[in-house]
């Protein structure tokens, strides 16, 4: 058949150059239009079943993502990037991705558990039909319930009742300073004052065990609770600083998340200087009980009320630190203790104040606080070294079917009963191991106090003495998970708020089982009235 393009237009074929590999498999020179293409590395023990993947969000790829990361990092190289219009635009795909077998069995299982009808069954005892819910109800129910105990049934009092003529100047909630840190400058604390005097602690009650305990005797002795602003010593040192307060008041600021009850501290701001002040009228400085159980106590009238356990712990605490001293042993400052007045009647308590001085460091401009701290008692340790001690005592109030837990597990589980006092007195605890740490006390030792029996000739219910431990202030510090850069950053932090108010009276308010502070601006005569009318009724 003749050929119907001329020899001359027929096209050519070139053979192209192939480049031929001697020494394995695979192109030897890659051209310059394939340079620099992004690729994603693979393991080799991967099946491939796939040229790409348009979609990024593959059940597989999201099993093995964990481990392809670890061995060649995240495959964003085929990431979509829009430079021109938007910085951080990305392609997302916003289809429905397919659940594999086993989520597709899972759901299968739940659905049929879901829908399994209710069972009824014979009590063999009564012989009544009994009818067995629904797993998923039960749990459901748990889980709805979990949460909802005695505690937010309780409806607690506010410690003080905030007027409509009061102005909300600052609002901080715990969650907000729950995490701050700052050290706690204990190699920069000086002492300016010390006074009073101090009794030693007896060592005999070291032995004392529920086998032989000891009654709590009552104690005459005077204690005083003086106010910022009332001790004469704070006035004299008035030059000295910029932040002056107690340690009880501190130690309730510096503790605040861990408190559940309501309280209040007076702040007065005095050109560039603080006073923190506690009201002459309130319950400040009774102890709480309780505070941070399941179940709190409440006030219905009996005695087991909230007023009359936070009354009787408070009477505890201080006959028991009187208790365990030695009468004939005292060791006393050059300056006396300034409250006891030359007409005092009762003797005073052994009580030892040391003013110290403490730089508030921190981001902003350095202050200087002035702080009164307690020393409540004397000992000596092995070496013969004397040491300063603070003396507190845990209680037992509820005695189950008319029985002490305490007398029957003290000797053998005192860490249990120990680790119980930490859950639901966690902020009492708190407090106390703060002030002493302020107060550089070396031992804080603690006194078991329990109720004793009624007696059979109808007197009234009486304590006793079950035991004793002491700790470190520090070490029980970390026991108990105080921190005390947290707690002195907390402090930080109120005293940075204040200083930004101007000159006034405020409120330091906490918020009665809430985790809020709120910093209120009040009219200076404020609570005068109160303190006056409380006055004239005593007259």
């Amino acid at each position: 058949m003749p050929s119907i393009v001329p020899d001359g237009e027929k096209p050519e074929f070139v053979t192209p150059n192939v480049a031929t590999n001697s020494v394995g498999w695979g192109p030897i020179n890659i051209p310059d239009k394939f340079k620099d293409i992004p690729y994603q590395p693979f393991n080799k023990s991967d099946s491939l079943g796939q040229i790409t993947d348009w979609t990024g969000n593959l059940l597989t790829e999201r099993r093995y993502n964990r481990y392809n990361n670890q061995q060649y990092g995240s495959g964003q190289h085929y990431s979509y990037y829009h430079e021109e219009d938007e910085n951080s635009f990305q392609l997302v795909d916003t289809s429905k991705p397919q659940r594999s077998l086993y989520q597709r069995s899972r759901a299968r299982y739940q659905n049929r558990r879901n829908l399994r009808p209710t069972q009824r069954v014979q009590d063999p005892k009564t012989g009544r039909m009994t009818i067995i819910p629904k797993y998923n109800n039960v749990r459901r129910n748990n889980w709805n319930n979990r949460g909802h105990d005695s505690k937010n049934q309780v409806k607690l009092k506010p410690s003080v009742e905030v007027r409509k003529d009061w102005e909300l100047q600052v609002e901080i909630e715990f969650s907000q300073i729950s995490k701050l840190n700052l050290p706690y400058p204990e190699d920069k604390v000086t002492n300016l004052v010390e006074c009073g005097s101090l009794e030693y602690y007896d060592k005999k009650y070291d032995r004392v065990t529920t086998k032989a305990e000891k009654p709590l005797m009552m104690s005459n002795r005077l204690f005083h609770y003086v106010s910022t602003t009332d001790d004469p010593i704070i006035r004299e040192l008035a030059k000295e600083g910029h932040v002056f307060a107690t340690d009880s008041i501190l130690a309730t600021i510096m503790t605040c998340p861990r408190s559940y009850y309501s309280w209040d501290i007076i702040i007065q701001r005095v050109g560039s200087r603080l006073f923190f002040d506690k009201r002459d009228d309130s319950d400040f400085d009774l102890l709480t009980v309780n505070e941070t159980a399941n179940d709190l106590p409440v006030n219905d009238g009996s005695g087991n009320s909230l007023s009359k356990l936070s009354l009787e712990a408070t009477y505890i605490n201080q006959n028991f630190s009187q208790q365990v001293l030695k009468k004939d042993q005292k060791y006393s400052y050059k300056r006396p203790n300034p409250f006891v007045g030359e007409d005092d009647e009762q003797e005073a308590s052994s009580v030892a104040y040391r003013y110290r001085k403490i730089p508030l460091l921190g981001h902003a401009e350095p202050l200087t606080l002035i702080c009164r701290t307690e020393i409540d008692a004397l000992t000596t340790n092995t070496s013969g070294d004397e040491q300063l001690m603070n003396i507190k005592a845990l209680n037992e109030w509820d005695l189950k079917g008319g029985a002490s837990e305490w007398r029957q597990k003290l000797d053998t589980q005192r860490g249990d009963i120990l680790t119980t006092e930490m859950k639901n007195n966690k902020c009492k605890l708190a407090k106390w191991t703060v002030s002493s740490i302020l107060a550089g006390a070396d031992i804080l030792k603690f006194g078991y106090v329990t109720r004793s029996m009624p007696r059979s000739s109808g007197e009234s219910i009486g304590h006793s003495i079950l035991g004793t431990q002491q700790f470190i202030p520090k070490q029980f510090a970390g026991q108990i998970s105080l921190d005390m850069n947290n707690a002195w950053a907390i402090l930080r932090v109120i005293v940075d708020k204040c200083m930004q108010l101007t000159d006034g009276k405020y409120v330091l308010y906490k918020e009665p089982g809430k985790g809020i502070l709120r910093i209120y601006k009040v009219p200076p005569n404020t609570f005068e009235d109160d303190v006056e009318e409380s006055s004239d009724e005593d007259k």
